[in-house]
């Protein structure tokens, strides 16, 4: 019989304890109880003190620490002091690191770095935003509402750069009289002296006005009914290159209820739009200063601007030019060059041009296409640099691994600095611009190491040792790194380190484990890998129970999405999940945790080995795992269960109904039922659209495949779920209802978002997981 189930309805098993003491109840308290690990490493300006979030005292919210390069005992800061560091480490240093400018409370600061001393720019009522250095560090610039302008240095002057006024140029109507109307106006001036006067004295006085001295005035630029995005000041000043979005008419977007409000009363919550809804325009156009010119940037010429991606290439429709974003310009240090970032909004290319901004033209660099979609760490939406005034860095997947190039913007000469099979996950480029200093996982796709690498290329040099991951923040010196640390079975903790390779790291932080957390033996990941049906080598984390304990049963975890990687050698961001995988370890269950297709950390081709078909290679990869389970441990594969919320719990659908044999039992978390009713930006990049792709939808979505259901299925979601609605779980059950399936059941959350909050909710979500393995998996 069906089931919908209130998380505060029905009976429970009961709490289940072990030698190890591991509950559901325990591992699902507030995450307190393990202890908090240190976050948001930032330095001073000086470079002397390392801030950081921390919460040893389980406070209601983290408070800011400090430590010293003398002096290692973390320090809990004022509160008074809090606003103002966390200001400053935001702020942008000129090009010697001499000064900082950074706003405070809405106003601007000006700070010098060696002695401290510190000069207030401005104290309005309106806030400043958006401050750095510009005219070769001559002046501030800053944002105020929509427009530039800057301070000078030297005299204290402001200077307004734009005026960007809402609404149409309004248009001059001069009086045009009729015959007769003209007629009548002769006459009076004819006849009535009173008026022949008055208008000799108005001409008069508008002739004296004519011929006073002009006072140049700032051109006004007006946006229409557009919205104001990007702007950005040429290095002399004489360019502002801005972007107008126009928003697409009749947007609908969708409503959430919330029915656990203070009031008593519902309330709506305004989300998201669904896939497929209208993109609005985006153009973008170089105000010259000096000639008081406004240019439209041309993208109708860009290279391949009317290609169609291979799916839609049997369409006899005619070609349009595919709308774009452009992010820039980044200008060379002395404003020699200026390239721009373009994307295509099917996000099938992404070109790099070199922006004439004289007169609007753009000439290609770099084209990267991509028939999937555009992606990888650090390729698009702005990530360049400059060398040198004639050389650019950028990173591209052109090999299938996202690397880093150099390329000469005069010659178009490209240089690969890195090359492998293992991405680059990071970059910076040394002040002095000698080095780039890297985050690869060059090592394993599951560590994160940094890296120094010369400019020209070469051999790079390890910095960091440890096995695991690092996560660095370099001080502005660049002498030191201060960095968080972590392994599979221990939380981040905080480390600095000199910036050289060999270095001794030095542990800060010792106390981001509690007691209770540590008396419990965690067991380290095992990362291994398994082939796949196409010969694919897949990464997991395995947990294997002792043999005298094995009960012949696995469960198969499934992560989410949005670009993520689990089987790695770091503390998870899924804990909770990875202390559940070690309880029914500790009962007997071997736990896989996949890293399927469509994950992150394994290159180009396996980001995208789910276009088109979600729910195709990477639910055959925890298919091919569980047979490689029952072949290599000793799994009955009569006895697998399948789990995992947002992306997990959409596969965990696709498995329960489509490969109904492989899976006797199912744990599907705010899962995605049918991706036409997911968001654009997520979906568009793998589906494309609904009315352009409707094969590519029905052949990925859950909705579809009901009628497969075989084994026991729970599905859990959240009421007020801003991301997967909860309108997608009863568009499901409604049909599972109209199928007559009846081995299924509902939980739902009231107050939840797609990310639970509560400990009560995570407690009952996991009890019922669990009491759904111990019901169905174990032997009878």
């Amino acid at each position: 019989m069906k089931k919908i189930l209130l998380p505060f309805a029905g009976l429970f098993l009961s709490t289940l304890t072990y030698a190890q003491t591991l509950t559901v109840e325990k591992i699902m308290r507030d995450p307190k109880w393990i202890g908090t690990s240190p976050d948001n490493l930032k330095w001073s300006v000086d470079g002397k003190t390392v801030y950081f979030n921390w919460n040893p005292e389980k406070a209601m919210g983290d408070s800011l620490y400090a430590i010293t390069l003398s002096k290692h005992t973390p320090v809990k800061t004022n509160a008074a002091d809090r606003i103002l560091i966390n200001a400053r480490s935001s702020g942008q240093y000129n090009k010697a690191h001499t000064q900082l400018v950074y706003t405070y409370y809405g106003d601007i600061y000006l700070q010098e770095v060696a002695t401290g001393k510190e000069t207030r720019i401005t104290h309005t009522a309106e806030t400043e935003t958006q401050v750095d250095f510009a005219m070769q560090d001559t002046r501030i610039l800053f944002r105020r509402n929509r427009n530039l302008f800057t301070w000078d240095i030297k005299t204290g002057l402001i200077e307004q750069f734009t005026d960007f006024v809402q609404g149409a140029k309004p248009v001059e109507r001069k009086e045009k009289l009729s015959a007769q109307d003209q007629f009548l106006k002769n006459q009076q001036l004819e006849l009535m002296q009173v008026l022949k006067d008055k208008k000799a004295k108005a001409d008069a006085a508008s002739a004296y006005t004519k011929s006073l001295p002009k006072v140049p005035q700032m051109r006004t630029l007006y946006m229409e009914d557009k919205s104001l995005g990007e702007v950005v000041l040429s290095p002399d000043g004489r360019f502002v290159v801005y972007r107008l979005n126009d928003e697409p008419p009749g947007e609908k977007t969708t409503i959430v209820p919330n029915y656990v409000t203070e009031t008593g009363y519902t309330t709506d919550i305004r989300s998201r739009s669904k896939v497929g809804a209208p993109w609005g325009s985006f153009e973008s156009f170089v105000y010259d200063r000096e000639k008081d010119t406004v240019i439209a940037i041309k993208t109708s010429d860009i290279p391949g601007i009317k290609d169609k991606p291979d799916y839609a290439k049997q369409d006899t429709a005619k070609t349009k030019n595919r709308g774009v974003i452009i992010s820039g310009p980044y200008w060379s240090e002395k404003g020699t060059h200026a390239v721009v970032d373009i994307n295509s909004q099917d996000n099938k290319d992404r070109w790099i041009m070199l922006l004439d901004a004289a007169n609007g033209t753009l000439r290609l660099l770099d084209r990267q296409r991509d028939e999937a979609w555009i992606g990888g760490p650090g390729v698009g939406w702005g990530n360049i640099g400059w060398v040198d005034e004639q050389t650019i860095w950028f990173q591209s997947e052109a090999t299938g691994y996202s690397h880093l190039y150099t390329m000469n913007v005069a010659s178009n000469k490209k240089q690969a600095l890195t090359s492998g099979n293992y991405e680059v996950q990071d970059v910076t480029l040394s002040r002095n611009k000698q080095h780039f200093y890297l985050l690869t996982n060059e090592v394993h796709p599951g560590e994160k190491q940094y890296y120094r690498l010369p400019v020209t290329g070469g051999k790079a040099e390890r910095i960091t040792s440890m096995a695991g991951a690092h996560t660095v923040t370099l001080s502005p010196d660049e002498k030191w790194i201060a960095f968080r640390y972590s392994t599979s079975n221990k939380p981040w903790e905080m480390y600095i380190q000199e910036n050289k390779a060999g270095a001794k790291p030095l542990q800060i932080t010792t106390l981001a484990q509690s007691e209770e957390f540590k008396a419990y033996p965690w067991r380290e990941a095992n990362v291994i890998t398994f082939k796949a049906r196409d010969n694919e080598m897949v990464h997991a984390r395995l947990y294997t129970p002792e043999t005298a304990k094995r009960n012949g049963a696995a469960v198969i975890f499934v992560h989410g999405a949005g670009y993520l990687q689990n089987a790695h050698k770091w503390w998870s961001q899924y804990f909770r999940e990875y202390m559940f995988h070690n309880l029914l370890t500790d009962l007997g269950y071997t736990v896989l945790d996949i890293d399927y297709r469509g994950s992150a950390g394994y290159g180009r081709n396996w980001r995208t080995g789910i276009y088109r078909y979600m729910g195709g290679k990477d639910l055959t990869d925890q298919v091919d795992g569980a047979k490689f389970l029952a072949q290599n441990y000793g799994v009955d594969p009569k006895r697998v269960g399948i789990y995992g919320g947002s992306y997990g719990g959409f596969i965990t659908l696709m498995a329960m109904f489509t490969t109904p044999d492989d899976f006797a039992a199912g744990a599907a978390l705010r899962s995605v039922t049918d991706w036409a009713h997911y968001n654009h930006g997520y979906t568009s990049n793998i589906l494309n659209e609904p009315f352009t792709d409707s094969i590519a939808y029905r052949k990925s979505s859950p909705i579809y495949y009901a009628e497969g259901l075989k084994g026991h299925l729970l599905m859990c979601h959240g009421m007020v779920d801003t991301n997967v609605h909860f309108q997608d779980i009863v568009r499901l059950s409604q049909r599972l209802i109209e199928l007559g399936k009846n081995n299924w059941e509902l939980a739902v959350y009231p107050i939840e978002d797609h990310g639970f909050t509560e400990p009560a909710s995570w407690t009952d979500e996991y009890k019922r997981i669990l009491g759904l393995f111990e019901k169905v998996l174990q032997k009878r």
